[in-house]
């Protein structure tokens, strides 16, 4: 018989494979025949005889030829060890399943009752389970068994033919998913297959996953087109790269044009150019399309109707052939779809969850849990409450979803929801892999027409505390400016501590500055540590040609958050306020009286001066550094730096005086003397270092805020200005308040621009200042595509003192710190910026607590990091 004649058995690509067979029917000579093909593996294949030998030492134990005593003692030992094999085995087979591996097990199974127990575990594992039996005539048995090394015996054998003959009857009833029966003569013209995942597929040249559509069509075909996607002749839709659209489901339902965007699918799935999961609504019109009862409801009900006027446009008979199309299509949609690349599990699309250990698999029970994510019983309304099962994700691959709309696509655990409920007014969403980006359209209209949807849920609920178990084994967040940034759960534990303990409440904790990196390189010059020709070398090296250098104020970071009257904070914060001010850790810089004086002066001075009704804003965001320095350093100007440099200088004048003494008596001492000298000169330029920083205050007299970020108003961030509008607009509040102060700075555009900035920066450091920060024309700047430093301080020689020791300045402590390294300062100051930059747009968008807290809550915990504070 040829190859093309031959009947084809297909093993499943995992679960278990029964074998069903008396002794002598081949079992093990077929299996060592597929593993010999390379069918099979090896270790897909457990025994009965395997285990025993693993539990028991023993393969098989003769009693027959033995005393009746012995005979009965050596029968129990033997069914003692077979016991304990099964167990082991079943164990085994157990774990296998789980890791969704083929087992295929070499015993004779000729009990229902052994056979019910593979079943019920292929079930609670998920996996399929096929019967193989061999049939093999009785005489064939006793002619083979005649040949062991160990033989049965004829009674024995005989008693498992007429147990198979038995079994036969009642096989095709017991619960698997498919028999073979396998005649022992035709076993040669039989060829055996494995069968692929039909679950997994190849990245290939890429995907674009698209949320829930809702029938609206018309969205769905402008989000294409800005994917790319155009129309061939047959009317495929089709992208140049060769990428492929794949829906999470929820094509219809809700929307106004169901049928349009169902038939879409279909056909572009059919023809291999899409892909597309099983959901709740799919679901429920598949069960309506085959018809059975089903209470339509949640816009259901709109696409029957739809289905009603194609009858009566097109008639009986179309309407007919369109219902059997779409029935096979929805009850065939898979209920998850794996995305490989190199061989790997990198991305699943699911509509509304899945446990990791569902991955990849199939049963009636998962495709539930996909279809409706986990539930925990229903509200007041009767509407279900679904658990947050995506905090359990822990697999590591990128889960993508929807099902849930949420106001924004929101990352959770390495899983991603791309709902942003188009069907009641939100957005189209797709995201693009392995790029990693969010498209999306704005919907024509609110369709659904509900007063009450789950986007205005959302808005309502924005105030809700979020749920800490998400963040506290380690998240990521999804940023604009620098994509998926991961917070490690040991750092993200810490600064929930701190949020916990010590920060200004959360609706309030809006942007944490992020940290500043010296330059790359030390300064060529050796007389310094840092200089602002490698801060402005680096920039042109990114392709930065217009550079800002601003004065930097010796103070303490700190965030003003300033709302036009204390009603208008409300729908920002939850409560009304005029504002809050804080440092870059989170923390209330002023004691609450003295903070509250700070607010009502400064709001009482803009709104004299007309600033929130001149930029139409119910608020402003401000980056400032307040001085004086001592107002939130004076215990560390105590202990770290007022004592040391008085017992310093103490120590120092004491020992040149000694050796003066000495030196006066004939002594050779006169280089210790220089060399104390100089290092006594070090100890007076310490003191003086931070002592011009400090100066009492009273109230608010003395307090000076300079602002040098315009962060946002409440109808915009100001992400997209150049830092000289920054600047010029920190001029302008400092001419509203006396609380302001505005800073000198600097335009480099030229090299005899950049040589006058550094002679401004050499005088100013000279006569104390602690330094300059040099940054891009633009608040974001990227070179070649990537985010460069946002900002690069350079600390004068003086300040330096405080910061590596008064003597850091010697020859061999010089040269010591300039093999510093920044790399690490340099990637957290990239990533804390980007979640500064996106947790503003957030509060500006008037997004949730929690979706703001993931950014503020991810860059507080990277400061938990070890990172070498004198950077």
């Amino acid at each position: 018989m040829s190859e093309q004649d031959k009947r084809v058995i297909r093993l499943p690509h995992a679960g278990i494979v029964l074998l069903v067979g008396p002794s002598n029917s081949g079992k093990t000579t077929l299996l060592d025949t597929l593993i010999a093909a390379g069918t099979i593996k090896a270790t897909e294949v457990v025994s009965s005889d395997q285990f025993r030998m693993l539990v028991g030492d023993v393969e098989f134990m003769d009693w027959t030829s033995r005393s009746k005593l012995e005979s009965d003692i050596i029968y129990k030992q033997y069914q003692h060890i077979s016991a304990k094999a099964f167990e082991a085995m079943e164990g085994m087979i157990a774990i296998r399943c789980r890791l969704d591996k083929l087992t295929l097990i070499d015993a004779t199974h000729l009990y229902e009752e052994d056979r019910k127990r593979y079943v019920e575990l292929a079930r609670k594992q998920h996996v399929p389970i096929v019967a193989l039996v061999l049939d093999t005539p009785e005489e064939e048995l006793l002619r083979r068994d005649g040949k062991r090394e160990f033989p049965r015996g004829k009674q024995r054998v005989k008693k498992q033919a007429h147990l198979f003959k038995r079994s036969l009857r009642s096989l095709r009833l017991e619960g698997f998913d498919a028999s073979y029966v396998v005649k022992a003569a035709q076993l040669m013209d039989i060829a055996f297959e494995r069968k692929v995942n039909p679950l997994v597929h190849e990245v290939g040249q890429g995907i674009d996953i698209i949320g829930d559509v809702h029938g609206c069509f018309q969205e769905q075909l402008e989000l294409l087109d800005k994917l790319g996607y155009k129309p061939d002749e047959a009317g495929f839709y089709r992208h140049p790269e060769g990428r492929l659209p794949v829906s999470v489901g929820d094509v219809m339902s809700r929307g106004p044009e169901s049928l349009a965007a169902m038939e879409w699918w279909r056909k572009h799935v059919e023809a291999g150019l899409a892909y597309m999961t099983d959901s709740n609504h799919g679901w429920k019109i598949a069960r309506l399309l085959d018809g059975r009862q089903v209470e339509l409801s949640h816009g259901d009900e709109k696409t029957a109707a739809e289905l009603g006027q194609f009858e009566r446009e097109h008639g009986e008979e179309a309407a007919r052939m369109l219902k059997e199309r779409l029935r096979i299509f929805l009850l065939q949609a898979p209920p998850q779809l794996v995305f490989c690349r190199n061989g790997v599990r990198q991305l699943v699309v699911v509509h509304a969850g899945i446990r990791d250990s569902y991955i990849g698999k199939q049963s009636t029970k998962i495709q539930d849990y996909c279809r409706y994510g986990e539930q925990g019983g229903t509200d007041a309304e009767g509407k279900p409450l679904r658990k947050e099962w995506y905090n359990d994700h822990e697999s590591g691959e990128l889960i993508v979803w929807g099902h849930d709309p949420r106001v924004e696509p929101t990352i959770m655990n390495q899983t991603i929801n791309i709902d942003q409920g188009a069907v009641f007014g939100g957005y189209l969403t797709a995201y693009r892999y392995p790029e990693k980006q969010f498209v999306q359209v704005k919907a024509y209209a609110n369709y659904a027409g509900e007063d009450r949807n789950p986007l205005l849920e959302g808005q309502l609920n924005r105030f809700r505390q979020p749920n800490l178990r998400k963040y506290i084994e380690g998240y990521s967040v999804l940023t604009s400016a620098y994509g998926d940034i991961t917070a490690r759960g040991e750092f993200v534990k810490a600064a929930i501590d701190t949020v916990s303990h010590y920060t200004v409440p959360l609706e309030e904790l809006v942007y944490i500055p992020p940290t500043m990196s010296p330059p790359p390189q030390t300064a060529e010059d050796e007389r310094y540590l840092e200089h602002p020709a490698e801060a402005f070398a680096y920039y042109r090296s990114q392709g930065v040609e217009k550079m800002i250098m601003e004065k930097k104020h010796m103070g303490s970071r700190a965030i003003v958050l300033l709302f036009r009257n204390e009603a208008a904070a409300a729908s920002y914060v939850g409560r009304q306020t005029l504002g809050v001010i804080y440092t870059r850790t989170g923390r209330r810089f002023f004691e609450p009286m003295l903070e509250e004086q700070v607010l009502r002066q400064l709001n009482g001075d803009l709104t004299k001066a007309n600033y929130f009704d001149r930029y139409g804003t119910d608020l402003v965001l401000l980056d400032t550094e307040i001085v004086p320095w001592n107002l939130k350093a004076r215990e560390l100007i105590a202990s770290q730096y007022a004592h040391v440099a008085e017992v310093s200088l103490m120590d120092r004048r004491a020992k040149i005086a000694k050796l003066r003494e000495a030196n006066g008596a004939g002594k050779a001492v006169q280089h210790w003397i220089d060399e104390l000298e100089i290092k006594l000169g070090n100890a007076e330029t310490f003191e003086q270092a931070f002592q011009q920083y400090c100066w009492d205050t009273n109230g608010l007299e003395g307090i000076r805020i300079a602002p040098f970020h315009t962060l946002a108003h409440s109808t915009a961030s100001y992400q997209s200005k150049q830092h000289s509008w920054h600047m010029e607009h920190a001029r302008e509040l400092a001419a509203c308040s006396e609380l302001f102060m505005e800073t000198e700075y600097k335009v480099v555009t030229d090299e005899a621009s950049e040589l006058a900035a550094i002679r401004w920066w050499e005088e100013m450091t000279e006569q104390g200042h602690e330094g300059a920060v040099v940054k891009p024309e633009y608040f974001v700047a990227r070179h070649k595509g990537r985010l460069i430093q946002p900002a690069i301080k350079v600390r004068g020689r003086s300040y330096l003192h405080i910061i590596y020791g008064m003597d850091y300045l010697l020859p061999e402590n010089l040269q010591r710190l300039k093999q510093r390294k920044t790399s690490k300062k340099e990637r957290y100051a990239l990533k804390e910026f980007a979640l500064g930059l996106e947790s503003v747009e957030r509060f500006i968008r008037k997004e949730s607590v929690e979706r703001i807290h993931e950014c503020v809550l991810a860059a507080l915990s990277m400061e938990s990091d070890s990172v070498d504070p004198r950077l």
